[in-house]
């Protein structure tokens, strides 16, 4: 069962359904029931929620451990409560209790339930075997890796997973606003940028990071990149200096010393 018909709720109802998972979703608002009904998905019925096996919580951060307080009584016997958040460990669903608990975090930007995870991965977490086993199950028939993260560093890999989905998009905004001064507008912008993104990854996965960082720092190249920082509106800039300094850090032992230095002085 799904409780929560959001985004990330309804794309692990649909992919699961797709593979022939006995998938019901409880949703709270009339809004929310529409749109389950919309998916061609069933809501559940209280018979359904005492024979469930599995309750996903994919519900925000915040509403995870009120939330499980609500189910935990709820649920039948042996039944897992499982939360998809990921920043918080197995703590935010409060004492077992005698229950099985553990968590369930794709690592994909859904922006749409019907957005496919399959190609993805999926943090997992569980102190119970068989919930492991049916969590890697599920993973593995939604076209998901699965991955085991430390529950005293789910916040550090959370920040991570930020970091290469919103930040890139934040890294991007900064991109448009360089190129609005150029004269182009956003809709321009973006049509030339995501392109040379899609690219750069490219480069990563085929050759790695460091071979794949690419552009004035890659090359040692100092008067670029201050002809860059006296070209760019501040909040630009803010942007722009650290992003480069974290690419100095890949690129920096392969460059001359006197290029690095001077690239560290203009950067700092």
């Amino acid at each position: 069962m799904v409780v929560g018909a959001g985004r990330l709720g309804g794309a692990l109802a649909l992919a699961l359904s797709a593979k022939r998972w006995p998938v019901r979703v409880w949703a709270r608002s009339e809004e929310a029931r529409r749109r389950v009904r919309d998916w061609g998905l069933g809501l559940a019925t209280e018979k359904d929620i005492a024979s469930a096996r599995v309750c996903l919580l994919c519900v925000p951060d915040k509403a995870v451990s009120p939330a499980a307080e609500e189910w935990k009584p709820r649920l039948a016997r042996g039944a897992a409560l499982v939360h998809c958040a990921g920043a918080l460990s197995l703590e935010a669903l409060g004492a077992p209790r005698g229950r099985v608990l553990g968590s369930f975090h794709p690592l994909v930007a859904v922006s749409d339930a019907r957005d496919s995870l399959a190609g993805n991965s999926v943090a997992l977490s569980t102190r119970s075997r068989w919930l492991r086993e049916v969590l890697e199950r599920m993973a593995k028939d939604v076209g998901l890796h699965a991955l085991r993260v430390k529950e005293r560093q789910r916040a550090a890999y959370h920040a991570g997973a930020v970091l290469s989905a919103g930040g890139v998009v934040a890294a991007l905004s900064a991109a448009v606003e360089a190129l609005r001064v150029a004269g182009i507008s956003e809709e321009e912008a973006l049509a030339a940028l995501l392109p040379l993104t899609r690219s750069a990854l490219r480069g990563v996965e085929a050759r790695g990071l460091a071979a794949g960082y690419t552009g004035p720092i890659a090359r040692g190249d100092a008067e670029v990149v201050a002809a860059h920082l006296a070209a760019l509106p501040p909040d630009a800039a803010a942007v722009y200096r650290p992003l480069s300094l974290r690419g100095l850090s890949l690129v920096g032992h392969r460059l001359p010393a006197e290029a690095l230095a001077r690239l560290k002085t203009i950067l700092d």
